[in-house]
């Protein structure tokens, strides 16, 4: 069996596409998620680039990572100077991660007509950088940028230059499709030359792939790399990336896991006992981005065992294999028949984090309806663990509210000179006792957030160390213009644990309520156990 890293590259590659945008937040909570998925690397960004991505760092060596190694992203030294008076390397070296990845130019086109400096002095520029960080204690990765046009056009330099990286210190050779326009039965011919070069000039150092999909083939062109020996794989989750994308690591997991034998990934895993989380992993990464998923995306779209055809409907129920490829389960999914609505209760049991309901199969079946029911009306539960978790208590009856609405209300005011005043009044029941209380906010979920404080903090002074993190709004069904659902997701934390909420309506301000009381259940519910 061959153990294949798994090396994402979301939080910086992904972050380069179009409308993606991550918060510090964000990019913590994925580093989280990632790591519970067993991915061996994730590259948190490039730490000179700007404040945010330092901040990363500063709070990502508080995170108690179970398996992934975080590395920080930078260049080779800039021409004229020393690599220890660059400071490129002076950030790179004060992120605190123990490996970090180098990109340089390995395609003679680039270096003298992009970078314009000579062929020796690149090459020097390599040499320096990997040398001076692996002498500073980092393991080094060296990214190989426009590998694959490089070597078609000068082989011979671009020979040089991953030499010159491995000869340095460099623990893998990256060997990059920058421009996404290489063609699988190429990738694996010259990855294969690629390794013979190196053992040629006496410096055999494992190679990684890196492919953009330009071409719609960089899952291909990944699988194909690895089928000529590279031993690692670079990607982002969903593909997200600068113009067409990165390769999916979803697929390239699922695929190297379950479809190809011979293969580990995540942390020694195989087959569903590997994959069983990405369906979840995939939809986070959606969320936490603002995104909308891909239905037609393969083994975790909504569509991905979807069946409507009256004749697929009737064989998958005698024998599922006759239309589906894999089980859904083994990548986290669930099968869909459309029109007449069904899917499994194994989804709802993995999403269910009390051990009496797992077994409770008649409640189990009780949460699914719901879900089902809602979801078709918009809600989505896979970055609102704690909404969903309410859901199961009320479905049992075991919801025990710390508050009731009586009523709220939001007025906005706008006044000369673009002052815009907003007001949030809130009447609950609390601890048998109505309280009425008034705040003003910057918007009406702030303000609506400040009044439910005013009314909660004299029963439940803990609510001082809950604060939200985000707020997101997407509009559901756009076809409805100004009347169209929207979802609004929130996020929130204690300083210590942190948690999805989600809200549903017409009314933006009542799915703000929604999303919001969540999260004030949420966290009484545990404060006041």
């Amino acid at each position: 069996m061959r153990t294949i890293e798994i090396y994402d590259t979301t939080l910086r590659d992904g972050s380069q596409g179009e409308g993606v945008n991550f918060s510090l937040e964000d990019k913590l909570a994925i580093t989280r998620r990632l790591d519970e998925a067993g991915i061996d690397f994730i590259e948190g960004g490039y730490p000179l680039s700007n404040p945010k991505d330092a901040q990363y760092f500063d709070r990502a060596r508080a995170l108690k990572l179970r398996h992934s190694r975080i590395c920080a992203f930078g260049m080779t030294r800039r021409r004229g100077m020393t690599a220890a008076e660059d400071p490129g390397m002076k950030a790179l070296l004060d992120a605190g991660t123990s490996v970090v990845t180098i990109v340089g130019k390995t395609s003679a086109f680039h270096v003298t007509e992009v970078l314009g400096v000579s062929r020796e002095e690149n090459l020097a520029m390599i040499f320096d950088t990997v040398r001076f960080l692996t002498e500073s204690g980092r393991e080094v990765f060296y990214d190989a940028e426009h590998f694959f046009d490089g070597w078609k056009l000068d082989r011979d330099y671009s020979a040089e230059t991953i030499a010159a990286a491995a000869r340095a210190g460099a623990t893998r050779i990256v060997l990059c499709d920058t421009n996404g326009g290489t063609l699988p039965d190429e990738i694996a011919r010259l990855v294969a030359e690629a390794a013979a070069s190196l053992h040629a000039a006496g410096v055999s150092v494992p190679l990684a792939i890196h492919c953009h999909n330009d071409c719609d083939v960089a899952i291909a062109n990944s699988l194909s790399a690895v089928a000529a020996g590279a031993v690692q794989v670079q990607g982002t989750i969903n593909g997200i990336g600068e113009r067409c994308g990165n390769a999916d690591l979803i697929s390239v997991v699922a695929n190297l896991a379950i479809k190809l034998p011979g293969y580990t990934v995540l942390n020694g895993g195989s087959g569903a006992a590997g994959t069983s989380h990405l369906t979840e992993l995939s939809r986070f990464v959606y969320e936490t981005a603002n995104m909308s998923y891909r239905p037609g995306q393969p083994f975790v779209g909504t569509s991905a065992f979807a069946h409507k055809g009256g004749m697929h409907v009737h064989a998958i129920a005698k024998a599922t294999e006759s239309y589906e490829h894999i089980p859904p389960e083994s990548v986290g999914n669930s099968r869909r028949i459309l029109v007449s609505e069904l899917s499994g209760r194994s989804n709802i049991a993995a999403l269910v984090t009390r051990p009496d309901v797992k077994n409770d199969r008649a409640l189990l079946d009780g949460v699914l309806t719901e879900v089902c029911r809602l979801e078709n009306e918009g809600w989505q539960f896979e970055a609102a663990g704690a909404s969903f978790d309410l859901l199961v208590d009320r479905i049992a009856g075991t919801f025990r509210p710390a508050f009731e609405k009586l009523a709220y209300n939001v007025a906005v005011e706008s006044r000369a000179g673009d002052d815009v005043q907003t007001e949030a009044t809130v009447k609950l029941a609390v601890a048998g006792v109505q309280r009425h209380e008034v705040a003003e906010g910057d918007g009406p979920v702030n303000a609506l957030d400040a009044a439910l404080r005013k009314a909660l903090s004299e029963v439940y002074p803990a609510l001082s160390q809950m604060h939200l993190l985000d707020y997101k709004v997407r509009v559901i069904n756009a076809q409805e213009g100004t009347a169209a659902k929207v979802r609004v997701s929130i996020e929130s934390t204690d300083g210590d644990a942190v948690w999805g909420t989600v809200g549903v309506s017409e009314n933006v301000i009542e799915a703000s309520w929604l999303a919001l009381a969540d999260s004030f259940h949420h966290f009484l519910g545990r404060a006041v156990q």
